[in-house]
């Protein structure tokens, strides 16, 4: 290898050995409103607080406590100083978190802004920081790429799959569906269900299935052990709420129309029919023409993006990007995610985004990349003409009718080299990572990000939930009503327990004088119970449509963990509401999870 090749090898891919650090400007950005959960610890919340962490429930198998904040007010008197002194914290709460290392930085992070920890993470270990980029760097606009993604599989259904054309006068409604559900394509269904597999909530097309439906469909076989591919689809990226949507019209639509479907296609064949159209979209850049017109309209602005990058490499971090997205795309975001001041305006594109950077992998074809024994050929990419050429895990490699192998380009700016295709093999070796867990990978697809990179390779990862900013809000909101469904369910308990003992009773002590007034007393509390019992269910339902209408809280369901909040905790080391909340943190921290609590632990330590 030319000593020039080799000095730039040496110089770009370097294993860091002591972190340092530098000034980071701070940014300012939109203040979140006031949560009193950030100022302290739940273990100093007394028993008129305890439903601060709502996954506090009595039948659940195992717990995780999430780490509410760091920081707590104590003097002489404890607990009560801590929240008669709430108010007047809020009074001052105002300021917008600030990066770690501004002189305000790594205070008052408040509870939807920070990171929650499912295994423990030393970040003095990490040698390389690794991003996706769409729905992770790049946060989409549901109301307007979704949109956007929807109306472009409408046409693509009806003008190359030959649906009606009364389709084109559909609407998309962007708050119906979340992530973590479950499309039935046999037979229709849209299903959530708890970390048991077991279904909850289940609807037809926009029909909710009656609780016998639901029972009798999927309550009494072995059906639990799988819902997954081929018979089911899991949406676990935001990007796939549009495609459920449109595919629960399109179960309406064939109930009301069986004879306008296509072929007499059956739901199975409708769904293969949307995931055609949706996969047309993208072969034809439909949608990522229109966001390279207008980033701005589709993708949220986040000015902490950049300080993060800088504070991580200041820290000694090797930074790398892989994406699905190919050159041109990849350009066009990370631009708009990366300008700087003077340019916000301008349409020109450049490449000043690389130098935060030591690699950047396009068109990545994830979650294949993730497996060393794939195959795929490591080009490089040149960025001002897009043009491809060949390498040899790396190295550039000598073009054929020439002596010399292209030219690599270190650019004056730092700005690092760019690739598409390729494995993690390639990676590695590019970052001269050594062992996989000195990586941490941020992403937000739970299967194509987080749970392939953990799994197969040992990456530490982090998972990025926009939704989790709302979710704990609301959690906050509604802690009252959780202290009430409580008590209500340990009320149904004692008196479905006493009406065992009185039938019992009266079943053995036959004949005894007694019996008429045990009777009598027997009736007044089933009448006791079935008005217990419907209190707790009208909670129960008036708490799960506070969080959503049609499916409730995002990491419940029932007191139970949803089967999306079971894969967060087994897959992602850390999770997240956004990509820079990284930059709230020190670059050195260690990330600790909280305590585990089994149920016959919740009474003896008063939880």
């Amino acid at each position: 290898m030319p000593s020039s090749l080799q000095s730039f090898f040496n110089y770009k891919m370097r294993i860091p050995k002591r972190p340092t650090f530098s000034f980071c400007l701070f940014i300012i950005s939109p203040a979140p409103k006031f949560n009193p959960t950030h100022f302290f610890s739940p273990r100093l919340i007394d028993s008129r607080y305890k439903l601060l962490c709502p996954c506090f429930h009595s039948d659940q198998r195992r717990r995780r406590i999430p780490e509410l904040g760091n920081r707590y007010i104590m003097n002489g008197t404890g607990v009560d100083e801590t929240m008669k002194n709430a108010k007047s914290l809020n009074d001052n709460y105002g300021a917008s978190p600030h990066i770690w290392s501004s002189p305000d930085g790594g205070k008052d992070i408040n509870i939807g802004r920070q990171i929650f920890c499912n295994r423990s993470l030393n970040m003095k270990s990490i040698v390389a920081v690794g991003f996706d980029m769409d729905y992770t760097l790049a946060q989409y606009k549901p109301e307007t790429f979704e949109s956007l993604a929807y109306e472009g599989t409408v046409r693509k259904l009806v003008y190359d799959l030959g649906y009606p054309l009364e389709l084109l006068n559909w609407t998309f409604d962007w708050k119906y569906m979340v992530r973590g559900l479950v499309l039935d394509k046999k037979r229709g269904n849209i299903l959530k269900m708890d970390r048991h597999k077991y279904v909850k909530v289940a609807y037809h097309g926009f029909k909710e299935l009656s609780k016998e439906d639901k029972m009798s469909t999927y309550g009494y076989t072995l059906i639990r052990d799988s819902f997954d591919e081929p018979e089911y689809a899991v949406i676990d990226t935001l990007f796939s709420l549009a495609e459920a949507y449109l595919f629960a019209q399109l179960v309406d639509f064939k109930d009301n129309n069986p004879g306008q479907v296509p072929g007499g296609a059956d739901y199975a064949h409708m769904y293969k029919h949307v995931r055609a159209a949706v996969d047309l979209c993208h072969r034809d850049g439909t949608l990522k023409q229109m966001v390279a017109k207008d980033p701005a309209r589709y993708i949220n602005d986040d000015a902490s993006i950049v300080p993060m990058f800088k504070m991580l490499r200041d820290s000694g971090r090797a930074i790398f990007l892989v994406t699905n997205s190919l050159w041109d795309y990849t350009n066009v975001v990370m631009n708009f995610l990366c300008r700087t001041q003077t340019s916000v305006g301008s349409s020109e594109l450049n490449f000043d985004w690389l130098k935060y950077f030591d690699v950047v992998i396009t068109g990545s074809s994830k979650p294949g990349f993730f497996h060393d024994e794939n195959r795929a050929n490591l080009f490089e990419v040149k960025p001002e003409s897009g043009m491809l050429c060949n390498t040899d895990n790396g190295t550039p490699m000598v073009q054929v009718g020439s002596s010399e192998s292209f030219p690599v380009e270190i650019s004056e700016d730092g700005g690092c080299r760019v690739f598409q295709g390729g494995n993690v093999g390639h990676l590695h070796k590019l970052l001269s990572v050594e062992s996989s867990p000195q990586v941490l990978y941020v992403g937000d697809h739970i299967y194509g990000d987080i749970l392939q990179s953990k799994k197969v390779l040992g990456w530490r990862t982090m998972l990025v939930v926009p939704e989790l900013e709302r979710e704990v809000e609301l959690l906050w909101e509604s802690r009252e009503l959780r202290k009430q469904l409580r008590s209500l369910r340990s009320e149904r308990d004692t008196v479905e327990d006493e009406i065992h003992h009185r039938r019992w009773s009266l079943k053995f002590n036959a004949g005894h004088d007694e019996n008429k007034q045990q009777e009598s007393d027997l009736d007044e509390m089933e009448y006791q119970k079935d008005d217990v019992r419907l209190s707790h269910q009208q909670g129960q339902r008036e708490l799960h449509q506070k969080f959503h209408k049609v499916w409730g809280q995002l990491m419940k369901t029932g007191y139970q963990n949803s089967r999306f909040a079971h894969q967060v905790e087994r897959f992602a080391c850390l999770y997240t509401s956004q990509v820079t909340n990284l930059s709230l943190y020190s670059p050195d921290k260690y990330y600790r999870p909280s305590e585990d609590f089994m149920p016959h632990e919740f009474d003896i330590l008063g939880l």
